[in-house]
């Protein structure tokens, strides 16, 4: 059975994209069967995996409201590895087209059960707000991971998304639970990061990863080549801090 996990934080620029496509990547150098679903109508997980999103034919637009099977809509990403649920901007006009359907927050789920048994582990990269979009990607994950910054807004923000994991897990998906917070973009020098750090672990104690992601240009440049960091650039800092979060990742996994 495959493990969804959704990547997601309703605040934007904090890189759920970034983790999405180095997390696939390296879950799928550590010989593991992923499938990457972009619940982005922005695209860019899709573009940083190699696959030009100005050319889809289909997407998860067409999946979401069932015009199309999964595997009419899959793509492959040659340089990472593994599969993906492509998007692009027609996926931005699947929030009104979804109101009016049937289960219109479980349309993903009931889509990746024809895959289950094909892959040991689905990413999935929510859009940067509490919409119905991101509400399909909770209801199909049995977790999720939040990427954030250690600066005080993210603080601020992430009061309100557990309280919202809190209620899908209540109402919709009791599956659903926090998997950790992965620190991301983090600069060692920082002061304020090195407290917001040390008041994350007091907090939540071993929800909080202890990969930790810092700032590095190389996983910046990945996405302009088309591909994920951790391929672009193994030896990198941010590479190599995501294959072990990725080993991280497989070791919590083996509790589900």
């Amino acid at each position: 059975m495959a493990r969804i996990f959704a990547v997601a934080n309703q605040k934007g620029g904090v890189g759920k994209t970034t983790t999405a496509v180095n997390l696939s990547a390296a879950l799928a150098a550590h010989g593991q069967r992923v499938l990457l679903v972009d619940l982005d109508p922005q695209g860019n997980a899709t573009m940083g995996s190699g696959i030009d999103k100005r050319n889809l034919p289909v997407s998860v637009y067409h999946l979401l409201l069932g015009l199309r099977d999964l595997p009419e809509v899959r793509a492959y990403s040659e340089s990472g590895a593994y599969a993906v649920l492509p998007a692009n901007r027609d996926l931005a006009g699947a929030e009104v087209e979804l109101v009016d359907l049937e289960r219109r927050e479980n349309r993903l789920k009931e889509a990746l059960r024809a895959v289950d048994a094909e892959y040991d582990f689905v990413i999935i990269d929510c859009p940067p707000s509490l919409s119905m979009l991101t509400l399909n990607g909770l209801c199909a994950a049995h977790g999720v991971i939040i990427p954030m910054q250690c600066e005080y807004y993210a603080l601020e923000g992430l009061s309100d998304l557990v309280n919202t994991i809190k209620q899908v897990h209540a109402k919709l998906n009791r599956d659903l639970r926090v998997i950790g917070l992965l620190r991301v973009m983090y600069d060692p020098r920082s002061t304020l990061a090195q407290q917001v750090s040390a008041q994350l672990e007091d907090h939540f104690g071993d929800k909080v990863f202890k990969a930790v992601i810092p700032r590095n240009i190389r996983l910046a440049e990945a996405p302009s080549h088309g591909m994920p960091g951790v391929v672009f650039d193994k030896s990198a800092r941010g590479s190599q801090a995501y294959l072990a979060f990725a080993e991280e990742m497989i070791e919590r996994a083996k509790n589900f």
